[in-house]
C-alpha cells in the first residue's frame, strides 16, 4: 500500500515522457508494444503483463457478473413488490365483488316476490293517484338501485381480472428473476474462482522478475505538476492524480487500493457526478470524443472495454493500472489498445 505521505507529495502528477497522438477518427485505435512492457523485456516481464492483462479482464468480468446481479435483485424485489399488490388489490376486488353480488342477489329476489312491478301494475293495483306516484317512485328507486350494484358488480368483477392477471404477470417475472439470480450466483462464484486462479498466476510470476523490473513495475516515474482545468472534468482529475502511488488491487474502490474503473468512478463520484462502477459501462458514459478532441478528464477506455484511464491532457493518462503497479501517469497509448473515448463532463 502507498504510504499518504507519498500521495501527499503527488499533486497533480503526470509522466515526463509525452508520447504525440495522431488524430484519429474512429475506434479503437491501434496501440503499439504490449502495455508496460518494453521491447527488451525478460521473458518473466512479458508472461507477467500477459498474466497481468488476463486477470484484469476476469476483474471486469467478474465486476459485470457482479452488476448484473445487483440489477437482477432490484427487478426482483420490484416484481415481488408488484405482486404483493397486485394480490391485496385481488382479496379486496374478489371482496367488493361478494358485497355487490349479494346486493344485486336481494334486488332479484324482491322482484321474484313482487316488489318490483311494471308502470302498468303500479296503475292497475293504485289505489289512488298519491299511491300510484308512491309506487312508481318506489319502482325508479329500486329500478336504479339494481342499475348501480349490477355497475359495481361489473367493476368488482373486472378489477378481480385485473388484480389476476397483474398477479400472475408479476408471479412469473419474480420466478424468472429468481431462477435468474441461481444463473448469475453461479457465474459470479465461477468467476472469482477463476479469478483467484489467474491473481495467485500472477504473484507467482511478479516474484519471478529481477529486482530491477519490479523497482520499475512499482515506480510512478517523474512527476511533475499539472494545472488541472476548473469545473466537474478538472475535480474528477484532480482526485485521481491524487491518488497517484496507491497500489492496484482487484475490485477496490479506495481510499488507498484502486482497480482502474474503480479510480475513475470515485474520481467522477468526489466531483459529484456518478458513472457506472465498471470500465465497460464508463464506455458508453456521457459522449463520445475523437483522438484529437481528447482533453483533461475524458474517459480513456481500452483493450475492448476490459481497461480505463482518465485523461491528463491530450498526451497522457492516469490509471490504475495491475496488480503489483501503483497508480501513474503514463503515454496515453501505453495502456493498450483505445477502445472509446469518452467526455463525462462539460
Amino acid at each position: 500500500m502507498a504510504s499518504q505521505r507519498l500521495k501527499r507529495g503527488l499533486r497533480g502528477a503526470m509522466a515526463a515522457t509525452a508520447v504525440a497522438a495522431a488524430a484519429v477518427g474512429v475506434m479503437p485505435v491501434p496501440a503499439g508494444a504490449q502495455p508496460n512492457t518494453p521491447a527488451n523485456a525478460s521473458e518473466a516481464l512479458k508472461k507477467y503483463n500477459e498474466l497481468a492483462e488476463q486477470a484484469t479482464k476476469l476483474n471486469e468480468e467478474l465486476l459485470r457478473a457482479e452488476e448484473q446481479r445487483n440489477a437482477n435483485q432490484a427487478a426482483l424485489d420490484q416484481a415481488n413488490a408488484e405482486l404483493q399488490q397486485a394480490t391485496q388489490a385481488g382479496e379486496q376486488a374478489k371482496a367488493d365483488e361478494e358485497d355487490f353480488r349479494v346486493q344485486v342477489d336481494k334486488l332479484t329476489e324482491a322482484s321474484f316476490e313482487g316488489a318490483r312491478f311494471s308502470q302498468l301494475s303500479a296503475l292497475l293495483v293504485a289505489e289512488s293517484q298519491q299511491d300510484f306516484l308512491n309506487r312508481m317512485s318506489a319502482l325508479g328507486v329500486l329500478a336504479s338501485d339494481n342499475s348501480e350494484a349490477l355497475g359495481r358488480l361489473s367493476g368488482a368483477v373486472d378489477a378481480a381480472e385485473d388484480a389476476r392477471q397483474k398477479a400472475a404477470d408479476a408471479q412469473g417475472r419474480a420466478q424468472a428473476a429468481t431462477d435468474e439470480a441461481i444463473r448469475i450466483a453461479e457465474d459470479v462464484k465461477k468467476r472469482r474462482d477463476d479469478l483467484d486462479r489467474q491473481k495467485a498466476e500472477v504473484k507467482q510470476q511478479l516474484d519471478r522478475l529481477t529486482a530491477q523490473e519490479r523497482t520499475n513495475l512499482q515506480s510512478v516515474g517523474s512527476v511533475p505538476n499539472v494545472t488541472v482545468p476548473e469545473g466537474v472534468a478538472g475535480a474528477a482529475l484532480q482526485f485521481a492524480l491524487n491518488q497517484i502511488g496507491d497500489m492496484y488491487q482487484y475490485g477496490a474502490t479506495g481510499p488507498n487500493l484502486w482497480d482502474c474503473s474503480g479510480l475513475t468512478m470515485k474520481s467522477y463520484a468526489d466531483a459529484g457526478v456518478s458513472i457506472p462502477r465498471t470500465s465497460q459501462g464508463q464506455a458508453g458514459a456521457g459522449r463520445p470524443v475523437s483522438r484529437a478532441e481528447v482533453r483533461a478528464g475524458d474517459i480513456i477506455v481500452y483493450n475492448g472495454g476490459n481497461h480505463v484511464g482518465m485523461a491528463v491532457d491530450n498526451n497522457n493518462v492516469v490509471h490504475a493500472s495491475t496488480d503489483g503497479v501503483p497508480v501513474k501517469v503514463v503515454p496515453i497509448n501505453n495502456p493498450g489498445t483505445i477502445y472509446a473515448m469518452r467526455r463525462i463532463a462539460g
